[in-house]
């Protein structure tokens, strides 16, 4: 006997479950993060001269110290009891950081324990220290390279993201560009920082911003989705460095009413020259967006389980100092709260905050069930699968 219309077939779990922790392994074993990466630490201006800042990354406490304009990053933990030294900055010359609860102090470069304030022919001098790490800053941010000591310590150009062809239609500035100006925020959010990731780069996700303040101020019309007959064009650059996944939007027609469900986009301007790409270690790279002329990039850093830090900056080439004061002026007047904030991207912290019980308490990471969209999503996870250089264990093995 047929079945009507109306009648459905029930919904059928997936018989594979579990293959994708198999193939796809070492992403889904990398819930603390992966290492032997550079992550954005904070913004240069937060970190004044001869000043110490404690911060988190991957279960990795970390300080940063500035003396002389140069950034040194090392160990939060003295080796003496284990106290931040970033609790209370003591530094009593430009070469060292020191504990402010006995006075162990370490050389800046090496990490080495030259003095101890309460002994200073103490013989544990020069026999003990903390560890240093990469420190580098690029476009007015500080990032720290975390892994292994003996790692050979790539470029911090490496996992940078820049574009993935070379046909541009539309010139998008990058954090590297002589002349980039780098504005935005960082804060940390609840949420598996691979769930963020992939929801920062999902093309789906589309419809939680259809009446989002930024598309209706800008007249913006924002594709709901693509026809699952249609051929999504993904890029995905894994010959060299930096890694990244692109989606093009060039030979698809995209999804913009659907009479049926009586939705429908706003706005009347198509962007120009927007492209997504998702890079390693879990960059955000959006040309274009959200003028012509401006980029979006994103970090989700792993800080502990169920938490990261979310990165959200926009850039602008500005050669001169009018160009500097006026993108200044509508970065704090109107992108800020519109495009980082409130106006979009709160949307998407809500979105990943509401995945999080189904992920990393009901076994989500082998109950969802994917579509046609999420190729994208997939691409990233073998990408990080097959090409990050480390997996960041549990902070209790560090």
């Amino acid at each position: 006997m047929s079945k009507s219309k109306t009648e459905k077939e029930p919904v059928k779990k997936n018989k594979r479950r579990g293959k994708p922790k198999k193939s796809l392994q070492r992403y889904f074993d990398a819930e603390h993060g992966i290492r032997n990466h550079w992550w954005p630490a904070l913004f240069s201006h937060e970190v004044a001269e001869d000043d110490v800042k404690g911060i988190t990354i991957a279960g990795e406490r970390i300080g940063l110290r500035r003396a002389n304009d140069k950034i040194f990053a090392f160990r939060d933990q003295c080796v003496h009891r284990g106290v931040r030294l970033s609790a209370q900055p003591t530094c009593l010359t430009k070469e060292t950081v020191s504990c402010w609860y006995h006075g162990f102090t370490y050389n800046l470069k090496d990490g080495m324990l030259s003095d101890i304030v309460a002994s200073e022919n103490d013989p544990l001098i020069g026999r003990t220290g903390i560890r240093v790490f990469p420190a580098e800053e690029v476009g007015g941010v500080i990032f720290v390279f975390v892994g292994d000591e003996d790692f050979d310590t790539p470029p911090l150009q490496d996992d940078l993201p820049t574009y993935p062809d070379e046909s541009k239609r539309i010139h998008s500035p990058r954090l590297q560009d002589d002349d980039a100006l780098a504005l935005g925020i960082h804060r940390k959010c609840i949420g598996d920082w691979r769930l963020a990731a992939e929801s920062g780069g999902d093309p789906g996700h589309i419809m939680i911003h259809r009446k989002s303040a930024l598309v209706l101020a800008l007249d913006t019309a924002l594709s709901l989705g693509e026809p699952v007959s249609g051929e999504t064009s993904l890029l995905v650059n894994d010959k060299g460095w930096p890694k990244s996944v692109t989606k093009y939007n060039d030979n698809i027609e995209p999804v913009m009413h659907r009479e049926e469900l009586n939705i429908h986009t706003y706005g009347k301007r198509v962007p120009e020259g927007l492209r997504v790409s998702l890079c390693l270690p879990s960059t955000l790279f959006v040309e274009n967006w959200p003028l012509p002329g401006i980029t979006q990039y994103e970090w989700y850093v792993p800080v502990e389980k169920g938490y990261h830090e979310y990165w959200q900056l926009l850039v602008k080439d500005c050669p001169t100092e009018m160009d500097k004061e006026d993108f200044t002026l509508r970065y704090n007047t109107v992108w800020e709260d519109l495009a980082l904030k409130k106006g979009f991207n709160d949307d998407d912290i809500f979105a990943r905050e509401a995945m999080e019980d189904f992920y990393n308490n009901r076994n989500g990471w082998d109950e969802e069930q994917l579509f046609f969209m999420d190729k994208f999503i997939v691409e990233f996870r073998k990408m990080v699968h097959k090409h990050a250089r480390g997996v960041q264990p549990p902070p209790d093995e560090l």
